[in-house]
Parts: C-alpha cells; structure tokens; sequence
C-alpha cells in the first residue's frame, strides 16, 4: 500500500527541538495507510519559546487531527489538554494529543507503556528488582510510574535537576508499592538501568552512568533513537550486559500511539 496525498488527507504532526532524530513518521505514515486512512504525520522543529505560537496555529488547523510531542515539549502540551488519561495527568506530560469534538485537545503518556514492552520482550521482567533511573523528565517520569506499577522492588531515580526529581519521588510514592529513592550515577548494586535523558545523541556527551561500576548480570535501556546504538548501550554490550535500545522502545510504543490517535479510539470528557 502506498500513500497517495491528496487535498482530503487528515494531518498528524510530531513537534520538537531537536526533530531529525525521531523514528516516527515514516512507520505511523505507512501504519496509517495500512489501517486504512488516509493521513501522514509530518515533523515539525519548534522551539520552547515557540511553542504557544504553534500550538495557537495548531488549534485553527481545521485538517490537523493530532499532535505526537517530544523532546522538550511534553510538560507545555499537557497544559494545553482540555483532558487527559490518568496516566497523563499523573506524570503531568503527554507525548500524545488528538483533537476532541468541540476542538480541543485530549491527551495521552504512552512512554511507559512502550518502554516496558520493549525491555519485556528483551526478557526482563521488573517484579521484585532494583532499578535506577537516570531522567525525571517526561518520558523519564512515565517509565518511574510503570516500573513501579509492574512491581519493581526499588527504584532509584537520579536527575541533575534536584527539585524535578524529588517532586517526582513524592508523586510515585503516593502509588503505595516499591521504595522510591535518590539515585546517583553509580550503577553497583542494581538488576536494572535505563537511561532516560538526551546524553548520548551527540557524540561528546558524557555517558549517564559510571560505566566501569557496570555489572555484567545488568540489563541497561536507553530512550535514544539516534544513534541506533547509543554510547551506553555500546559500553554496556562491551560488558556483556542484555540492553533494550530506543528503536526497540518506538517500535512498542507504534501500536498504542496508533490506537489513540485514530478515529475509532474514545476520547474523554
């Protein structure tokens, strides 16, 4: 099946700064045309000073059907939901957004989901392990909930932002299930670790975590697309470690995006 552009085809756009790393448009596009309907979704760089101006312009595109958010846009779109899942509004972040009936926005957090299916399918299950997180940001802050809701023991959350990581341990522990905790970039000790931050797109970037306190019996995840295989994720291969990369996490994240954003999936009061 091919996509054949017309006047009547519906537009999706996935807004962020920076964009030319994002796996999303050429899957949802033909995903789109394989389920059917006829829409694309295009990417579009905006700045965070740029922002309500976009999102202004978005709400009077009358073919503009729905919004996938990245990178560093998922805090400002949730604000700009009319309504949300409850997913979203506990995070406070989406990184999906499809317009209701009367034109405003509803919005979705489908990270966590993605992000668990990916390491699950890698082999890990988290019931019962030691997990550290690096990143309290949005996408870091739907995969603390969903480690914590499928059952991890601990998990301890590191972020160079003090004040955004202690606000997001007092939200998880309102979840009532394993012990949340101040991490450090210490690795020693833990069954889990996932990479939740922009280090590693750029060739420079310091790595996340102290590699050489790395165990071998660690499995290590990485929320990167681009590089396919991070820094991290490279290091922790070299040391024998199973990984989930940000490849593997898109591609179990397509189908739930998908379902939100189409026509047929209910939208919230």
């Amino acid at each position: 099946m091919t996509l054949a552009l017309s006047g009547a085809t519906r537009l999706y756009v996935i807004v962020g700064d920076p964009i030319a790393q994002v796996k999303s448009p050429g899957g949802v596009s033909a995903a789109f045309v394989a389920r059917g309907n006829d829409a694309i979704l295009v990417p579009v760089q905006v700045s965070v000073a740029d922002l309500p101006a976009f999102l202004d312009v978005a709400d009077r595109l009358k073919n503009l059907d729905g919004i996938v958010v990245t990178v560093p846009h998922k805090f400002t779109c949730f604000r700009r939901c009319a309504s949300t899942t409850e997913r979203a509004r506990f995070i406070g972040a989406v990184n999906i957004m499809k317009r209701r009936p009367d034109g405003g926005w509803y919005g979705d957090m489908v990270d966590g989901v993605g992000f668990l299916s990916a390491v699950r399918a890698k082999g890990f299950e988290p019931v019962g392990k030691r997990a550290l997180l690096v990143g309290a940001g949005g996408a870091g802050s739907a995969i603390a909930r969903a480690l914590i809701a499928s059952g991890a023991r601990e998990l301890a959350l590191h972020d160079a932002d003090a004040a955004r990581r202690d606000a997001l341990i007092a939200r998880l522990d309102t979840i009532g299930a394993g012990r949340v905790s101040v991490g450090s970039p210490d690795p020693g000790g833990f069954d889990f670790v996932a990479n939740a931050t922009p280090a590693g797109m750029q060739a420079d970037d310091p790595l996340p975590i102290d590699i050489a306190k790395l165990q071998a019996t660690t499995f290590v995840a990485c929320v990167i697309t681009i590089p396919a295989v991070t820094p991290l994720i490279g290091a922790a291969r070299r040391r024998g470690c199973p990984t989930s990369t940000g490849t593997d996490m898109y591609q179990a994240s397509e189908g739930s995006m998908l379902d939100f954003l189409l026509p047929s999936s209910p939208v919230s009061a």
